[in-house]
Order: structure tokens, then C-alpha cells, then sequence
């Protein structure tokens, strides 16, 4: 198991944390993809990659991570997480904590967040991983824009705080009051189960893909 205080918010590896460190997320913990910092071709498949399969050490199972057979879409993949993963996960951090206060300091679990591109076979935008320490929550934000993001960080909060991957009462209790703290709207009166999977609502992408080789728009 990696050390998940290394991998808070940024690549692993040496030249990473320098990396890190000459990123500038400002307060707003914005996407600046105009602002990503320069690194050499080699440079950026090593990080790209060592970045990959750190998050798939995490997955509730290996292959939840996709990380492509083609040597050319893996360099690409590769080298466009390099100069952005940094700050894209500061922004998904910067969410968490946001959840955090709907919850009493006692009530609050330990947990990290990062991005990453989970398998188009599963069928999900996100997951939970309850069995690290701390709490694993993956974020595919490939699969819907960037202002959904933060609903997919409450959706997979709700599954980290209820301590189960199904959605029962438990999970419905931890949804509702994040909601009401993050201005989503409540959870309908005796919704089904059905729903409760895909709430907060957030638009699909089509192909995800185009955001992690660097062509979204």
C-alpha cells in the first residue's frame, strides 16, 4: 500500500513534488489549464504513468484504472496528466474539505480524493474505496464538465461518511444533510434507489476520453 500522505493532491516521485511546487493553484483552487507547467516528453510519461498506477493501488480492483495498451493514447494520457493532475486534484480536495463542514468535527471520517480515468466497462463516474486508510474516494472528471465535479465528490463523500458502498438509509441520511449543506436540492420525498445512484445530477460526457488526452473544450 503507497503512503496516501505522499500522494495527497500530487504525483508521486522526486521530480513530482518539484513539480508540485512550481504549480500555482491559487485560492479558488481554479483549473488553469493555459498555466500548466512545462516538462520534458520522457519526464512527463514517467510521471503520467507513475501517477496511474498509484491510483490503481487504490481501486477497489486494478482494472478499475484504464490505462491504455496503445503505447501512443498511453503517451498521451501520460502526458497530459503530468503539468495538470496536481492542480485538478487540489481542486477536488478543496471540495472535500467543503463537505467536511457538514459535519461535526467528531463525525467526520478520514478520507483523500484524487482524479482518475476509471474504465468505461464499469459504467461509473466514481468510487469509494471504504477498505484504505484513509478513505479512498476516485474521481473520473472525464465524465462529466468541470462544474459537475464537485457533485461527484458528494455522491461518493455520502458512501465514505454512511461506511457502505450500497445506497441504504445510511447513505441517504449522509446525501441529504450534504445536500442541504452544499445548496444542492434535497433528495425527493421516497425516492428509489435508482435515484439516489446518480444523485446530485451532473451532465455526462460523451467521451471521456477528450478530457484526459487533453481535447476537451
Amino acid at each position: 500500500m503507497v503512503d496516501g500522505s505522499a500522494l495527497e493532491g500530487a504525483p508521486l516521485g522526486a521530480y513530482a513534488r518539484q513539480l508540485d511546487g512550481r504549480l500555482n493553484v491559487g485560492s479558488d483552487v481554479a483549473v488553469e489549464w493555459s498555466n500548466s507547467v512545462e516538462v520534458s516528453t520522457t519526464e512527463a510519461y514517467e510521471i503520467g504513468l507513475e501517477y496511474l498506477y498509484q491510483v490503481r493501488s487504490l481501486a477497489l480492483e486494478p482494472g478499475m484504472i484504464a490505462i491504455p495498451e496503445d503505447l501512443g493514447d498511453r503517451t498521451r494520457l501520460c502526458h497530459w496528466i503530468a503539468p495538470h493532475i496536481t492542480t485538478i486534484n487540489a481542486r477536488l480536495l478543496h471540495y472535500l474539505h467543503q463537505c467536511h463542514q457538514c459535519f461535526r468535527m467528531e463525525e467526520r471520517r478520514e478520507m483523500r480524493v484524487f482524479a482518475a480515468p476509471i474504465a468505461t466497462a464499469f459504467g461509473i463516474d466514481g468510487c469509494c474505496n471504504l477498505n484504505t486508510t484513509p478513505i479512498t474516494l476516485l474521481i473520473d472528471v472525464g465524465r462529466v464538465p468541470p462544474e459537475h465535479w464537485l457533485g461527484l465528490v458528494v455522491h461518493e463523500y455520502a458512501h465514505a461518511h454512511a461506511g457502505h458502498p450500497g445506497h441504504g438509509a445510511p447513505f441517504v441520511a449522509a446525501l441529504t444533510q450534504l445536500c442541504l449543506g452544499m445548496g444542492f436540492p434535497p433528495l425527493p420525498y421516497q425516492a428509489s434507489e435508482e435515484f439516489w445512484r446518480s444523485w446530485p445530477h451532473c451532465q455526462s460526457i460523451t467521451n471521456p476520453n477528450s478530457f484526459w488526452f487533453g481535447s476537451y473544450a
